[in-house]
C-alpha cells in the first residue's frame, strides 16, 4: 500500500467514526523507514488546533527535562519556585505531587468567578480562562487543599507546575515550550497564545458538537494545563520522537503511581493495560477537551505505533482513536 493509498484508507476509517470534521494521524513502522506518518483528514491538517489537556503531557516532558537539567527536583515545592505564594496552603506542595495529580488542589479554583465563567462557556461559548500568571497565583493562594486523596485531577495544579518549572528556568512558559520542545524537535506549529491577538492566521476555529462557534481557549495562565496549540502532523512528529526515545523529558511517560482503577500516571501521561485479540497491550496516552475541540494522543511504545486525533466539533474521540491504535 502506498502512502497515498494509506491516507485514503485512513480517511475512510475516520469518516466512519461519524463524529464530523476530524484530523487523524497514524504513526507505524514500515519497511525501509522506521516510522511512517499517514494523515487522514476531514478538516485542514495544516491548521493549528487546541490541544486542550494534551498540553499537560507536554508540560510533563518539560518538568522531567528540568529535573535532568538540575533546575528542579521532585521535592521542589511551589514556594521554592514561586516565592510570591508565601504561606498559602499550596506553598508546601511538591512539583512531583502536582505532576502526578496528588497535590490536593481541585480541578478548578472554587468561587463565584469560576462558576460564572463556566456558565458563560455553556451559554455563550466564551473562553472560561484568560488569566495572567499573577492571577492564577492569586487564585491558588486562596484555594484550600483536599486532604487524604490518592489522585485528584487538577487543571489548576498543572498551571502551577508549568509556571513553577518556567520560573526556575528563568523563562515564561511560552518561551520554555518554544526553546526546549518546539524548536529542538522542529515543531514549528507548536505555540502558546496568551490572548486571541496572539493566534496565528493558521488557527483553526472550534465549535460545539452542534456546530456553534466557541471562543479560542487562550491565556497566559492556562498555557501549561490546556493552552498549547499545534497542527496534528506536528503532534504526530512529536509522537515519532517519543517512540524513538528522542524527545526531552522521556521519563514523563513512565508510570510511577496509581491514578484510578488500572490507570497509572507518570508526569501527566497515563498508562493503561488493554487486552486486544487475546494479547496484553499497554497504551500510553493523554486526551484533551476545550469548548470547541477534543483531542487524543496515544502511543503503543512496544509496537512503535501512535495515533493523534483532533475534532474541531468538540466530539469525543477516545474510543475510536484507541481502537485505531490497537489495530495498527
Amino acid at each position: 500500500m502506498t502512502e497515498h493509498d494509506g491516507a485514503a484508507h485512513l480517511e475512510r476509517v475516520v469518516r466512519g467514526w461519524g463524529v464530523g470534521p476530524v484530523v487523524v494521524a497514524t504513526v507505524a513502522p514500515a519497511a525501509g523507514d522506521p516510522r511512517t506518518l499517514v494523515v487522514g483528514v476531514d478538516a485542514d491538517p495544516a491548521l493549528d488546533v487546541e490541544l486542550g489537556s494534551v498540553s499537560k503531557a507536554l508540560t510533563g516532558l518539560l518538568f522531567e527535562d528540568a529535573i535532568e537539567r538540575g533546575e528542579v527536583a521532585r521535592t521542589t515545592t511551589l514556594a521554592d519556585a514561586l516565592p510570591v505564594l508565601g504561606d498559602a496552603p499550596c506553598a508546601a506542595v511538591t512539583l512531583e505531587a502536582l505532576a502526578t495529580h496528588r497535590s490536593g488542589l481541585p480541578r478548578l479554583p472554587r468561587g463565584s468567578a469560576t462558576l460564572r465563567r463556566q456558565w458563560d462557556l455553556v451559554a455563550h461559548g466564551r473562553n472560561p480562562y484568560g488569566e495572567s500568571v499573577a492571577e492564577v497565583l492569586a487564585q491558588a493562594a486562596r484555594t484550600r487543599l483536599t486532604r487524604k486523596v490518592n489522585a485528584l485531577y487538577s487543571n489548576l495544579g498543572y498551571e502551577l507546575l508549568g509556571h513553577a518549572v518556567a520560573a526556575r528556568a528563568g523563562l515564561p512558559y511560552a518561551e520554555l515550550m518554544r526553546t526546549r520542545l518546539a524548536e529542538p524537535l522542529g515543531l514549528a506549529s507548536v505555540y502558546v497564545p496568551a490572548s486571541s491577538a496572539d493566534l496565528r492566521p493558521t488557527a483553526m476555529p472550534g465549535f460545539s458538537p452542534r456546530g456553534r462557534p466557541r471562543e479560542a481557549w487562550v491565556g497566559e495562565g492556562l498555557g501549561p494545563a490546556g493552552g498549547v496549540r499545534a497542527s496534528v502532523p506536528d503532534v504526530a512528529r512529536l509522537a515519532v520522537k517519543l517512540l524513538d526515545q528522542a524527545a526531552p523529558g522521556m521519563a514523563a511517560l513512565d508510570p510511577r503511581v496509581r491514578f484510578a482503577g488500572p490507570l497509572r500516571v507518570g508526569s501527566a501521561w497515563m498508562t493503561v493495560p488493554v487486552r486486544h485479540e487475546g494479547q496484553e497491550r499497554r497504551i500510553t496516552w493523554h486526551n484533551g477537551g476545550t469548548g470547541g475541540f477534543r483531542s487524543f494522543l496515544g502511543l503503543d511504545r512496544e509496537r512503535g505505533t501512535a495515533v493523534v486525533a483532533v475534532s474541531p466539533r468538540a466530539r469525543a474521540l477516545d474510543r475510536p482513536a484507541r481502537e485505531l491504535l490497537l489495530a495498527l
